[in-house]
């Protein structure tokens, strides 16, 4: 179990080792690529159904303001901190939109990933993946075309699809499972958090290794304004709630879910709806970026997870301490 959990607290080491990889040789990472994508996200969302139940979402509707205060946080520090880092390096215009446009996406599924390693309020990230995808049907052309001055078309049907095979209906299968199954579910549990690593590593690889040529001809510029705006997500996403919930665990979920972006979205949309095959390389190497800062994070807050509990997980814990003998 220990040896489990070292392997786990490397998420960041595993991530950077097969990003640097995937451009040394993307042949080994590019396979990785199709359906296989989101059967590794549903896997990934399975084990964290497994570590919910019915009470953490009951919980989370009763605390809607967190909820509403991350969706608010999500579509307007990302947008502005894209616009902002545009103007701050510069950027030529085909660079600029790309990064516009993946600051104005949704929150990613990966987030829910992080929030489970991080031990945060997984119920509550995974909530606010789904409003905020759902959101973005209207928010990511909207908020694009305000900044960047191009309007999007947001495939809705296939984004909504995309967000219940994906995340919903394997997280409600987990909790199910833990319901009806929790035998087959103590087996799987302890080997669930690596899994999570596993699979996200594999999905970070395939995507570097696919944008292998643009993102080592992208210049410093670029790297730095992709660096600038999941570092600030991360940074706003966290002060800004903190300052208005008071929570640290509301916080630290609030500023993963924030600061990472759905930035496969961003790749499609960029390669379906622009001519210049340049827009979709700010996307490409934010999925490194984000994916690097926020599993720096995870390792740092998972281990000060114990001294931190929330208030909207006080009551559970304290019933869970009650039934102990």
């Amino acid at each position: 179990m220990q040896f489990l959990n070292l392997l786990t607290s490397g998420f960041p080491l595993w991530v950077l080792a097969a990003s640097l990889l995937a451009l040394w040789r993307p042949g080994w990472f590019a396979w990785f690529t199709g359906p296989l994508i989101p059967l590794g996200l549903g896997i990934i969302m399975l084990g964290m159904g497994l570590t919910l139940s019915l009470d953490d979402f009951r919980r989370v509707a009763r605390y809607p303001v967190q909820t509403i205060t991350g969706v608010a946080l999500q579509y307007t520090v990302m947008p502005s901190v894209g616009w902002f880092s545009t103007w701050l390096f510069d950027l030529p215009v085909p660079h600029a939109v790309g990064l516009i446009l993946v600051a104005c996406c949704p929150g990613g599924t990966a987030s829910n990933v992080i929030s489970y390693l991080a031990r945060a309020d997984v119920a509550l990230s995974v909530t606010m993946t789904s409003i905020s995808t759902i959101l973005a049907v209207a928010m990511t052309p909207a908020l694009t075309a305000l900044l960047a001055g191009s309007r999007i078309d947001v495939p809705a049907a296939g984004l909504f699809l995309s967000t219940v095979e994906v995340v919903i209906l394997p997280v409600v299968a987990g909790v199910l499972m833990k319901r009806y199954l929790p035998g087959l579910t103590r087996r799987i549990l302890p080997v669930a958090p690596l899994a999570a690593v596993l699979m996200i590593t594999l999905i970070v690889a395939s995507v570097i290794a696919a944008g292998r040529g643009e993102i080592l001809q992208a210049g410093l510029r670029l790297l730095g304004a992709v660096f600038t705006l999941h570092a600030g997500g991360f940074l706003l996403g966290y002060v800004g709630s903190s300052l208005t919930l008071k929570d640290v665990i509301v916080a630290r979920t609030i500023s993963i879910e924030v600061g990472m972006q759905n930035s496969g979205l961003g790749v499609v949309l960029a390669r379906q709806n622009f001519a210049d095959p340049l827009v979709a390389i700010p996307c490409a190497i934010s999925s490194l970026f984000h994916s690097l800062l926020a599993s720096l994070l995870a390792a740092v807050w998972r281990r000060s997870a114990q001294v931190c509990v929330s208030p909207t997980v006080a009551p559970q814990l304290a019933v869970g301490a009650a039934e102990e003998p």
